[in-house]
C-alpha cells in the first residue's frame, strides 16, 4: 500500500466485501479490501451453488473467483493481510494491521461474517481433524465408503448430508427437532435418498474416539431422553454459525447473539463504520444478501465519504 490514508476500508473478503469493493470502486472512492485468508470466505466450502441468481448451479469456489475477478477488473486493491483492530476516530477511523501498520480511512465496512457453531459435548473439539469436521466438501473424501452422521436441519446440514451421501456407505441426519428448518426442495431430496437415515427429535451428546479416531456417538432423544450409541467413522457439525465480532468497536450495538444491529444503509450506531453479510442482524442470511449488502454499505459509504469531505457530518444513522 502506498498511502495509508483511504476513502473506504473493507474487511473480509466473502461475497459482502467483494460486492462492496465493486461499488465503491465504482463510485470513484479510494478503497483498500483486507482479507487474511482466501476471498470469497465460507462459499468456498460449498460443493454446490443453486440459489444464487444468474447460476443455475455454481461451485462456491467457482462464484468466490468470479465475485473476485470483477471485483478486481475495476482495480479494487486487496492485501492479504490480518487486522488487529478497528478504532473510531472522530475526522478518521483508523484500522491496525496484525504487522503494526496503521491505516486511517473515512469509512469501514466489516465483512467478517461468522464461524461454525460447535455443539459444545465432550470429544468434539478433542477429536476435530480426526472424525469431526465442519465442512464435508473439505473432509469427505476421507470418509468414503464409510459410515458417518450429520447434525443440524438447516440448508447447510440438508446440502452436505446429500453431498455426503454421494461418497459415503450411509449418512445419519441428526435433528433435535421433528421438521427440518431447511427449504423444501433440500427437504424433499434429503428424504428421497435411499443412503439418508434422518434421525428425528435426536441430539448428540458425546463423540467417542479410539486411537484411530471416531468411532461412536452417543445419541438422545428429546422428547424420551432414552439415550444409545450410534457407530459412526465421521462427524459433520451443521448447526448455525456465530458472527465474527471480535473487531467490532466497543459501544457498537449488538444483539443478545453478537449480531451487530445496523440501520437500513447498514450503518451501525458509530457514523461512518458499517456492518454486511453474516455480521450484522438480519432475517436471512444468504450469499444473495451478504451481496446487497455489500451494494448498500458502499453506497451509504459513498454519500458518508462525499459529506465529510465537504466538511459536513455523515447523515445520521437511522436504527
Amino acid at each position: 500500500m502506498s498511502e495509508n490514508v483511504f476513502d473506504l476500508i473493507i474487511v473480509g473478503a466473502g461475497p459482502g466485501g467483494l460486492t462492496a469493493g465493486i461499488y465503491a470502486m465504482r463510485a470513484a472512492l479510494k478503497t483498500v479490501l483486507i482479507e487474511k485468508g482466501i476471498a470469497g470466505g465460507q462459499i468456498n466450502l460449498t460443493e454446490s451453488v443453486e440459489n444464487y441468481p444468474g447460476f443455475e448451479n455454481i461451485s462456491g469456489f467457482d462464484l468466490s473467483q468470479k465475485f473476485m475477478q470483477h471485483a478486481q477488473s475495476y482495480g479494487l486493491e486487496v492485501v492479504q493481510q490480518e487486522v488487529a483492530a478497528v478504532e473510531p476516530g472522530l475526522e478518521f477511523h483508523a484500522v491496525r494491521l496484525a504487522n503494526g501498520e496503521l491505516l486511517k480511512t473515512h469509512a469501514v465496512i466489516l465483512a467478517t461474517g461468522g464461524s461454525p457453531r460447535k455443539l459444545g459435548v465432550p470429544g468434539e473439539l478433542e477429536y476435530y481433524g480426526k472424525g469431526v469436521s465442519y465442512c464435508a466438501t473439505c473432509d469427505g473424501f476421507f470418509f468414503r465408503g464409510k459410515n458417518v452422521i450429520v447434525v443440524g436441519g438447516g440448508d447447510s446440514a440438508l446440502e452436505e448430508a446429500l453431498y455426503l451421501a454421494k461418497i459415503t456407505c450411509r449418512v445419519y441426519l441428526a435433528h433435535r427437532r421433528d421438521a427440518f428448518r431447511g427449504s423444501r426442495i433440500l427437504q424433499e431430496r434429503v428424504l428421497a435418498d435411499e443412503k439418508i437415515e434422518v434421525l428425528w427429535n435426536t441430539v448428540v451428546t458425546e463423540v467417542k474416539a479410539d486411537g484411530q479416531g471416531v468411532h461412536a456417538v452417543a445419541l438422545k432423544d428429546t422428547k424420551t431422553g432414552a439415550a444409545r450409541e450410534l457407530a459412526v467413522d465421521g462427524v459433520f457439525v451443521f448447526i448455525g454459525f456465530s458472527p465474527n465480532n471480535r473487531l467490532v468497536p466497543a459501544g457498537t450495538r449488538m444483539d443478545h447473539d453478537g449480531y451487530v444491529m445496523a440501520d437500513e444503509k447498514c450503518e451501525t450506531n458509530i457514523p461512518g463504520i458499517f456492518v454486511i453479510g453474516d455480521l450484522r442482524q438480519k432475517y436471512a442470511k444468504q450469499i444473495v444478501t451478504a451481496a446487497a449488502d455489500g451494494c448498500t454499505a458502499a453506497l451509504a459509504a459513498a454519500l458518508c465519504v462525499e459529506m465529510k469531505k465537504a466538511g459536513q457530518a455523515c447523515p445520521a444513522h437511522r436504527g
